[in-house]
């Protein structure tokens, strides 16, 4: 009987991983509160019990006279059982806890057993963890007994049970594939410096080499894609851009909004902004498909990014010169200097304060207190009329684009389109197609049917759209071979233009 306890200790202790002397210990405690319960005594310190760690014998004490086990009887026993079960429980929780607190951040491999309420059960060795709808990334399902790599995230004690959180979704989730698949990440001779992810979209990793000799956006994509393939299948077809650190914060943006090309960065250190100047034809490839491109990016350099046009960016200079120069004390110097500092508008310096601006231009620049108050004060007026007057250029620039629609919708293409839509914003109705050439599609019905077109319209621009025209996937710039990002997953620049192409010839086709 002694023995088998022992090969039971033994084998409880292996498999559950818990100290063969803590189990002894709870043996002890249980039998104590036996005793206890047999005599009826709330005092356990008369009770004492000792368990031969070489023959399994139990002694029970009561003072200094031992107690027989036979005369316990049935409910001590009973006592004892459930006393021992419930020690047994804590500990194991105990070293389940010990075990993966101490592996959090860690990539494992678990089985995916079930779902919870949206939650994936994960079976991970002599554990269950559980990867919340939050740390899921989106559209990916795992069917029951298949393979999943996850991150352990959290470990958490909640009294009766220990909470295991896993994830994929989580940026370090990259971090540690990028170290399992690159073996210089994994001997940190190249660094990963930044990452901003959306799970399910895109990622965009920033790294450097400490070795000279070792390039590092070319040792993380592998030779002819290899290395960069294996995370993105891992991913489930997850866009990684792996572009190339640098301590200036200028030549990173750069770096991170490629392959856009960028005209102009100018930074304002004051409000943490940097605006960037793109030409009209790149302005769609740099932010993004629903800005993605730009928003991570953002994140990827800690700065905020705005991105503006050529012409935008000199209006705004010359609608902050107009407001500054008529002020008696500004000169053309600190003009010159504020927009060297990053402030081309007058929504800058209303966000600076008088603080700054003393601090900026005070000493050689002859900024005073009382003049740096004035201009953060006019700038502040100035900018509620330019706001308003931004709001009505872009109502009427979406008037204009409806009337052309409805224009092209009869039909008109070129001049006629620009008449129609001339009439339509004048207030005039439509404007009837000649005899020599019918709109095509186009049935008089009476009443003012272009504005009915119109209206619809209309309609349609106030319900959210899926995706903005402007935020289209663009073909990737040509770009420098050692600063442009390498994107695993996006289609080539060939099958780009060829899509484009396709479209084009598409849309001739439904206007002849």
């Amino acid at each position: 009987m002694n023995q088998d306890m022992l090969r039971i200790i033994d084998s409880i202790a292996r498999d559950r991983n818990v100290d063969k002397e803590t189990l002894f210990h709870d043996i002890e405690q249980a039998m104590v509160s036996a005793a206890r319960k047999h005599f009826n005594a709330e005092d356990t310190d008369e009770f004492s019990c000792t368990v031969d760690r070489l023959n399994g014998k139990i002694q029970i004490f009561r003072a200094e006279q031992e107690i027989p086990l036979e005369s316990l009887g049935r409910i001590p026993a009973q006592t004892a059982k459930q006393v021992m079960i419930q020690k047994f429980r804590e500990d194991e929780r105990a070293s389940i806890y010990d075990e993966f607190s101490g592996r959090v951040g860690e990539l494992i491999t678990g089985t995916a057993q079930r779902y919870e309420g949206g939650a994936l059960v994960i079976s991970i060795g002599r554990a269950e963890g559980f990867m919340p709808r939050s740390e899921q990334i989106p559209g990916e399902q795992h069917q029951p007994g298949e393979r999943v790599r996850v991150l352990l995230l959290d470990v958490r004690d909640e009294g009766n049970q220990v909470k295991i959180v896993l994830s994929r979704a989580h940026p370090d989730f990259i971090r540690r594939l990028f170290e399992v698949e690159v073996p210089e990440v994994a001997e940190r001779i190249i660094e990963i410096k930044a990452l901003a992810r959306e799970a399910g979209h895109r990622t965009k990793v920033a790294v450097s080499s400490i070795d000279s000799k070792v390039d590092a956006v070319g040792a993380c994509v592998g030779v002819r894609g290899s290395r960069i393939k294996n995370i993105v299948d891992e991913l489930g077809g997850e866009k990684i851009d792996v572009v190339r650190w640098n301590e200036s914060s200028q030549v990173l943006i750069a770096n991170a909004l490629r392959p856009a090309e960028i005209v102009e960065i100018s930074l304002c250190f004051e409000l943490g902004r940097a605006t960037v100047v793109v030409n009209e034809d790149q302005l769609s490839l740099a932010i993004g498909k629903r800005g993605q491109n730009v928003r991570l990016a953002a994140r990827l350099t800690n700065w905020d990014i705005d991105i503006l046009t050529p012409e935008e960016f000199a209006k705004g200079l010359d609608i902050l010169e107009a407001t500054l120069s008529p002020i008696e004390g500004v000169t053309e110097v600190m003009i010159d200097r504020l927009a060297a500092l990053g402030m081309i508008s007058v929504f800058d310096i209303k966000d600076v304060g008088p603080e700054a601006l003393v601090e900026q231009l005070g000493g050689e620049f002859g900024m005073t207190d009382e003049l740096a108050e004035q201009l953060v004060d006019i700038c502040e007026r100035r900018s509620v009329e330019v706001a308003e007057q931004m709001e009505k250029d872009r109502e009427e620039a979406d008037r204009r684009r409806v009337a052309e629609a409805a224009a092209l919708a009869r039909g008109e293409t070129g001049d006629a389109a620009e008449a129609q839509a001339a009439a339509i914003l004048g207030g005039g109705g439509p404007v009837a197609p000649a005899p020599s050439q019918p709109a095509a599609g186009y049935e008089s019905s009476g009443g003012d049917a272009g504005g009915d077109i119109v209206d619809m319209l209309i309609s349609k621009q106030s319900q959210p759209e899926a995706a903005a025209p402007a935020e289209a996937d663009e073909p990737a710039a040509e770009t420098p071979a050692d600063e442009a990002p390498v994107v695993a997953g996006e289609q080539t620049e060939e099958a780009a233009e060829s899509t484009d192409a396709n479209e084009d010839s598409e849309a001739q086709k439904t206007t002849d």
